[in-house]
């Protein structure tokens, strides 16, 4: 809260009846608040809140909190059960707006600030998404894990916690977590003024083939030749590499239960995906047919790591699997070129991660409805993507119906920010977000 200055009382009752008259005017969670204590009780007191626990603020915040939030397994059947939905409140002041960042996995790190926190300088409230990391039920039933169940965490979320906050709030989120932002913003178009999704995919299929028309376009030429060479020559040289495979997972201490083979095809399978996802080594640094097999096996698993293999991974990785082969949408791997040199992946479709008590069918209607409510009404909305990240193959495309903006980081990766846009376009993106909040512009 900010530092009020109120007169000094003495045995004025006019003076005693003025001070009584603004402190009640205040929110009442706030009326007699002295600092970190009064914001922790009056969290406490919030409906659903379970437990509080007081952190260490980053320099950007005056207080910091982990919450655990009550939230129903079943929004439409409160008597299913519920499970630990886990929140990071970082505040600054009440009188500011409030980032809701809308996680798509496990949370790490809740109380950095994020870009559109430090850019607005303003509260910050991590929430992360059901059935990943802490935010577990104790037995994971799959079919509450659901895009409209996942929409209904964050409007009770945002609904309780607007008694504390209530100025203006907008929700952001990165890749999953963008498209978090997108969903929840369909399902309660009103919860928030404005939503920046960053990177955030909008798959309009099972599988969606827009991914493989990218990956023969991207880029030029000699560079997408010289991967699918590399491809290939990681596979003639199978017998070379799994060893090297075997012995990276025994020094980790990790398993591949998959089979090693089988994890193996997959790495090189994602190579072209992940090389242009992230944009982490230049296109020079792809090592020529027939290099040392320890050169090409180090630079294989610098551009995908196999931790999505493991079991671990795997694991971890599971509710998304769900989500995508049930409503997200995915994708899976073109192997015109390469299916000669295959010899354990024959059917290369990440559906084969999907957990074995899942049963998933999937549903395109949900995506295709946000689809289209994000290009007929989905207004005060800024999307970031990076040009050669190849998620934006499923980027959203817009219609000029809504005075939603699209900015795209010219050679980015999947770590485009706002940061890394030009000085015009981050203009535009605070100038617009500013407006629509009801912030002061520049002059």
């Amino acid at each position: 809260m900010p530092t009020h200055t109120h007169p000094r009382v003495h045995s004025y009752p006019r003076t005693l009846a003025l001070l009584l008259f603004l402190l009640l005017s205040l929110p009442p969670a706030f009326a007699r608040q002295n600092g970190e204590t009064d914001l922790a009780r009056a969290l406490r007191r919030l409906p659903h809140v379970i437990a509080v626990e007081t952190l260490r603020p980053d320099s950007s915040f005056r207080e910091a909190y982990e919450i655990v939030f009550s939230e129903p397994l079943d929004h439409a059947d409160t008597a299913k059960g519920s499970f630990p939905l886990h929140l990071w409140l970082s505040h600054a002041d009440a009188s500011l707006p409030m980032v809701i960042e809308t996680e798509g996995y496990q949370v790490f790190g809740g109380t950095r600030p994020r870009e559109l926190t430090s850019l607005l300088h303003c509260n910050q409230l991590v929430v992360e998404h059901r059935f990943f990391g802490h935010s577990r039920p104790d037995s994971l039933r799959w079919e509450y894990l659901r895009l409209k169940q996942t929409a209904d965490d964050l409007h009770r979320v945002v609904t309780t916690f607007k008694t504390l906050y209530p100025g203006p709030w907008v929700s952001t989120g990165i890749s999953k977590g963008g498209q978090t932002t997108l969903l929840y913003r369909f399902f309660y178009p009103n919860d928030v003024r404005a939503s920046v999704p960053y990177v955030a995919p909008i798959p309009l299929a099972e599988e969606d083939p827009r991914i493989f028309t990218f990956l023969r376009s991207v880029g030029d030429s000699s560079t997408r030749r010289r991967i699918e060479d590399f491809q290939k020559d990681m596979l003639v040289r199978e017998s070379e590499m799994i060893p090297r495979l075997e012995q990276y997972a025994a020094d980790k201490k990790i398993s591949l239960g998959i089979g090693t083979g089988v994890a193996y095809e997959y790495l090189v399978l994602e190579y072209s995906f992940s090389f242009w996802q992230w944009g982490s080594v230049r296109p020079d640094e792809i090592p020529r047919p027939g290099a040392p097999a320890d050169t090409a096996f180090r630079h294989l698993l610098r551009v995908v790591p196999p931790t999505d293999y493991t079991d671990q991974g795997i694991a971890y990785l599971a509710p998304f699997i769900v989500q995508a082969y049930g409503e997200l949408g995915y994708y899976r791997y073109d192997i015109t070129d390469l299916r000669p040199f295959l010899c354990f992946v024959h059917n290369p479709t990440n559906a084969l991660f999907v957990p074995k008590d899942a049963r998933v069918t999937y549903d395109p209607l949900t995506m295709q409805r946000i689809h289209r409510y994000l290009q007929l009404s989905g207004n005060n909305i800024i999307f970031v993507y990076g040009q050669n990240d190849t998620w934006s193959a499923c980027a959203m495309q817009l219609t000029g119906m809504t005075n939603a903006i699209k900015l795209v980081n010219q050679g980015g990766s999947h770590r485009s920010r706002i940061r890394d846009l030009t000085n015009g376009q981050q203009a535009q993106a605070m100038d617009s977000l500013k407006v629509w909040l009801g912030l002061p512009t520049r002059p």
